[in-house]
């Protein structure tokens, strides 16, 4: 990062100054600069500060995405802590190294280089340029963290923001929109170039969405969500839900798998649509794979009556988990059956049949169902089915490559880890970045980064500027 410092002891002066003590408890009115009522006043402040913003260089732009890092760093332990007080998922490491994997590894404007074609006619050279306003809706899962990449992308990009946050992460939401909002103007970049909607609702959602000056859309949630930004007539990136299998082939290294499926399928108890949600292992090393993962940390369940009373605890009915245990510890969620498990327990594993609740459905809970099949073939066709054509994340373990490309080419998700686990696929832990929080399957744009966030110009020299 450059900032220099001064733009620092500015940037530190002021959120102390402005923001300490301003969060209220939840269920509270929060009542915060960059917050407003009125939606039309929100789009319209945005968008006078995005006509403003046109004016800005691009290095001036990274001014400003670099002091939202600065910020953001220097308050990654509040707002984990904030956001896992209010949300109750995941637990609070896994949450900090999400946070700072959003403000360190999510790109700039590095992502914005032109492209050129050139040849004896003259010269096309194709530009990234912004889309104007952008109503961004944000998930509970990844509510902090998401508002810090998604501003820092669609800034570089050149856009403003009018951020509608989940209800259930509005403080801890609140919170990353402001210091991002500080962030801005103590760079010297316009004010209101990040808003928020206060209390937001359904019906004043839906109002931002379909608001005239707003000209691109962008969700993470459920397909309903996917769809309502869909159906606005405009651009729209949509990072819907998935169901990620995790097969694990006879060839496999079966203690490394165990301990990358424990550690995925654990990372933020299991909240994040890219962790493993069920195994598919080929029977032959599939006892093996089991006491690795005990050995990992996991806690195998036999009792055919707990399992029963698990799965309906976990989820009531097909594809609608219960939200008081999303994101929950294994040692809690079993604890609500009577059942005792040691608290550090990374993950709860159990053999179930290939049509189990808990496989073809997102649970979103470390309790992972495990199923045994005769040959790759068969755990190929099986983690497509459990997938659901949803395009969103699969992982394998195998040293055939054979195996992985016929496992890749069909189920054809947006990531596809081969022998590492979940989050190696966002960046973390020896993985490629960058970083993404917002995955857009549904739509076909992948991993975000600010290309996402600009629409393609053309700018055509006719005979001119071939000098080759």
């Amino acid at each position: 990062m450059t900032v220099d410092e001064k733009t620092i002891e500015r940037i530190v002066q002021r959120v102390t100054q402005e923001l300490s003590g301003t969060m209220k408890p939840s269920g509270e009115t929060t009542t915060l600069k960059y917050l407003y009522d009125d939606v039309d006043e929100a789009v319209n402040a945005a968008y006078s500060a995005q006509k403003q913003f046109l004016k800005f260089k691009i290095e001036e732009r990274k001014r400003i995405t670099d002091s939202i890092r600065s910020v953001c760093m220097a308050h990654a332990e509040e707002m984990a802590e904030m956001e896992l007080a209010e949300t109750h998922y995941g637990n609070y490491p896994d949450k900090l190294m999400k946070m700072k994997g959003a403000i360190t590894m999510t790109p700039s404007v590095e992502d914005l280089a032109a492209d050129i074609n050139a040849n004896d006619g003259g010269m096309a050279m194709y530009e990234h340029a912004p889309f104007g306003v952008i109503g961004a809706l944000t998930p509970s899962t990844n509510p902090p963290e998401t508002v810090i990449a998604n501003a820092i992308m669609m800034i570089a990009a050149g856009n403003s923001v009018v951020f509608s946050t989940h209800p259930g992460a509005f403080q801890s939401s609140c919170r990353a929109v402001e210091l991002v909002a500080e962030a801005i103007e103590a760079a010297g970049g316009p004010r209101n170039l990040v808003v928020s909607l206060n209390n937001p609702t359904m019906a004043r959602t839906t109002e931002m969405m379909n608001h005239p000056k707003v000209t691109m859309l962008c969700a993470t949630g459920g397909p309903g969500v996917v769809k309502s930004i869909l159906s606005c007539g405009k651009k729209g990136i949509g990072a819907g839900a998935g169901n990620p299998p995790v097969f694990v082939d006879a060839c496999a290294d079966i203690p490394k798998a165990a301990r990358d499926i424990v550690a995925g399928a654990g990372y933020e108890n299991n909240t994040p649509c890219i962790a493993e949600k069920e195994i598919i292992v080929v029977d032959s090393v599939a006892d093996e794979l089991l006491s690795n993962m005990v050995n990992a940390g996991a806690y195998l369940i036999k009792d055919r009556f707990i399992i029963e009373q698990l799965t309906k605890l976990c989820m009531p009915k097909a594809d609608s988990p219960n939200k008081e245990l999303i994101g929950r510890s294994p040692a809690y969620i079993l604890s609500k059956i009577g059942v005792t498990i040691p608290e550090n327990t990374r993950i709860a594993v159990f053999e179930a049949p290939a049509d189990h609740m808990l496989v073809m459905n997102e649970q979103m809970m470390p309790i992972i169902p495990l199923v045994r099949v005769k040959d790759a073939a068969e755990g190929i066709a099986l983690s497509c089915e459990a997938e659901h054509g949803r395009r969103h994340t699969a992982l394998c373990h195998s040293k055939n490559m054979d195996v992985v490309t016929e496992l890749a080419r069909r189920i054809q998700t947006t990531i596809f880890v081969v022998n590492g686990s979940c989050f190696n696929g966002l960046g973390f832990n020896g993985g490629i970045g960058p970083n993404a929080l917002t995955i857009a399957g549904p739509t076909g744009e992948g991993p975000t980064t600010p290309r996402t966030f600009t629409r393609k110009r053309k700018l055509v020299m006719v005979d001119n500027f071939n000098i080759r």
